[in-house]
This record gives structure tokens, C-alpha cells and sequence, in this order.
């Protein structure tokens, strides 16, 4: 999601830049979002075809929308290069945004970002698998940057290391093949890493559009949510909604929507909502993923 050409107007009013779906993400007991786009004014564009920015008055519309934390391993956070990545993470800790994947170090950005939650202590770490820049942006000892799935090896002690802090472990992967619904052998195959690692949930984006979801062994796979609030025209979207027991997926649901002409999401209803729930449902064919866990 980012605030940028159609939706940049929507930050008129941060209050109700989300409309009514952010009835949905304020019922949650942890709402959570990819925030793709560099928070400055300053800074200048990377050499890169699409640079999203918004002002730091996005992290009032997203908290305002119940939102409890962003991601911000993606392909848009240092659009506006070292600069502008300053200005997103200074302008989070001034708004009380809680961010994850990405920091002013290396440990910073790999470091799990840890919430207490009705009593749960819940990791969430992020990562970043899109090659544009990858090695520009990472962080670095003494670098700003974002958390990178291609060190692997960095990756899987991140989950680890959020496996001996926490009851439950999030992680958030910016990946996929872009307009393909099917998660590419490199999703499936970090996604297998992290589950190994200790992962009890893996949340996707990036490809803008759904790809399926379902269970890989006990870990609880979403491999790509598609566009939310979004600059241009889009199609299928929706709110993830995960009830959890202990470190088990007890119930996963799409709240299903569509990106309406101001670019924010319109909940469906009806047989519309029937028919996007059931493309949601067959895209889990390509996956590899189960129905549901294996028994206890």
C-alpha cells in the first residue's frame, strides 16, 4: 500500500484515508501492513523505473485505520535513496509506528519486531527477495537498509532468534513473479527454509495480484495478498484474517474486496464475494500448500 498519484489525495483526511475497510483491520487483535513507499519530501530518486513517496502524514492514516505495524522490506522503501529511508524511519518512531525489516543497521533491520498481543508475545520479521537494487539497498554494519531474503543464511537465524523470544513468529517476504498468481520455486523454496526455521506464519507480497494460501506442515503459508491501497488499477484484494490458538492457524479467511477507482479497498458482498472467495480458495492448486495442518 502507498499514498501516491490516486490515493495521494486520500491523505486530505488521514482519519478516513481507508474508508470502511478499516473497520476490518481495527477489530483485529494486530493488524499489520506492507507499507510500500519512501515517508520524505527529500532525497532523490534511485535509478529505478517507479519511485513512490508520501508524507509523514501516511503514518496518520494507517494508524488511524487500526494498523499496529508495517513492513517496510520492499522494493519501494529507499525509492528516494539513504535519505529518504532516514526520513521513513525517523518519521515512524515520531508518529509511534512500529516498523520491521529494515533499520539504520544490519541487526536493526533483521531484528525481530516484538508485540505483546491479548497476552501473546508475537515476532514479526521481514525480508525483501526482489533482485531490483537488492545489493544497494541492503543493510549493512553501519548502513541503513532492509533485510534481504537472498542471505538465506541471515534469514533463518532472524526466525530463530524471534523463535527463542516469542510465543509466535510472523514473517512478512516481499517476493514472487509479479502478475503471476503462482508462487515461483524461489518463494517455495525460502518459504520451506523459514517454516523449517520455526516460522508460524509466512505472509506475502509483492506480485500484485493473489496468490493461494494454505499449510506447510504446521506453518501457515499466504503467499501474496495483491494491491490494497493502490495508485493504479487493480483487481482482487482483501483483508488476511488469521484467528491463532497457541502457535496454531486455528482459522484463515479472506475479508475479500476489490481496489475501487479512488484507489482504497471496497469490501464485497454477496455472491461477489462468494465468487472472489472461491478464486482465492482454487489458487491454492499451484502452491503445494495443503487444505489445513497435518493432525496434532
Amino acid at each position: 500500500m502507498h499514498f501516491t498519484g490516486r490515493t495521494a489525495g486520500l491523505l486530505k483526511n488521514p482519519a478516513t484515508a481507508f474508508g470502511p475497510v478499516a473497520e476490518v483491520l481495527s477489530a483485529a487483535d494486530l493488524a499489520v501492513v506492507n507499507l510500500e513507499t519512501a515517508i520524505t519530501t527529500r532525497g532523490t530518486p534511485e535509478p529505478k523505473e517507479f519511485h513512490f513517496r508520501a508524507p509523514a502524514t501516511a503514518y496518520e492514516a494507517v494508524k488511524a485505520a487500526g494498523v499496529d505495524a508495517v513492513s517496510i522490506a520492499n522494493n519501494h522503501a529507499l525509492d528516494y535513496g539513504r535519505v529518504g529511508f532516514a526520513d521513513t524511519l525517523d518519521a515512524a518512531s515520531a508518529a509511534g509506528m512500529p516498523v520491521f525489516g529494515g533499520g539504520r543497521t544490519i541487526d536493526e533491520a533483521y531484528a525481530p519486531l516484538i508485540l505483546p498481543v491479548q497476552g501473546v508475545r508475537v515476532a514479526i520479521v521481514g525480508f525483501s527477495q526482489i533482485h531490483t537494487l537488492a545489493e544497494s539497498w541492503k543493510a549493512g554494519p553501519t548502513t541503513p537498509g532492509i533485510a534481504l531474503a537472498w542471505d538465506v543464511d541471515r534469514a533463518v537465524a532472524a526466525v530463530r532468534a524471534a523463535r527463542s523470544q516469542a510465543d509466535l513468529v510472523v514473517v512478512f517476504n516481499h517476493w514472487g513473479t509479479e502478475r503471476d498468481s503462482c508462487p515461483n520455486k524461489d518463494q517455495k523454496s525460502f518459504a520451506a527454509a523459514l517454516a523449517d526455521a520455526g516460522a508460524d506464519l509466512i505472509i506475502g507480497a509483492h506480485a500484485h495480484v493473489l496468490q493461494g494460501d494454505g499449510w506447510l506442515g504446521r506453518t501457515y503459508v499466504a503467499y501474496g495478498l495483491g494491491n490494497f491501497v493502490w495508485y493504479v488499477g487493480s483487481a482482487d484484494t482483501g483483508v488476511l484474517r488469521v484467528q491463532v490458538h497457541g502457535r496454531s492457524v486455528v482459522k484463515a479467511e479472506l475479508v475479500p474486496a476489490v481496489v475501487s477507482d479512488t484507489g482504497r479497498p471496497r469490501l464485497l458482498t454477496g455472491t461477489a464475494a462468494s465468487a472472489l472467495t472461491k478464486r482465492f480458495i482454487d489458487l491454492r492448486r499451484c502452491t503445494g500448500l495443503a487444505a489445513a495442518p497435518p493432525p496434532a
